[in-house]
């Protein structure tokens, strides 16, 4: 997983369905997705992937944050 970093956000490459794609999120966000990808006992690939086919938006990186705050109020 490729990454770099602007301003505070960090843009990473990701696979999904065999096609790279990148995601923007601010490192809290990564640190929480990398800490429900180990809860759930899962990659952080096959997470991303997971909210890829269950997103109902079109902008990855909105899908991924949703997830975290649906995730953290126990939704």
């Amino acid at each position: 997983m490729d990454s770099t970093r602007s301003n505070n956000t960090i843009k990473r490459s990701v696979m999904i369905a065999g096609h790279a794609t990148s995601i923007t999120l601010e490192p809290e966000f990564w640190n929480k997705l990398k800490e429900i990808a180990a809860i759930d006992n899962v990659s952080l690939n096959s997470l991303i992937t997971k909210i890829d086919a269950d997103k109902d938006r079109e902008n990855l990186s909105s899908a991924v944050r949703v997830f975290i705050l649906k995730r953290l109020c126990g939704e």
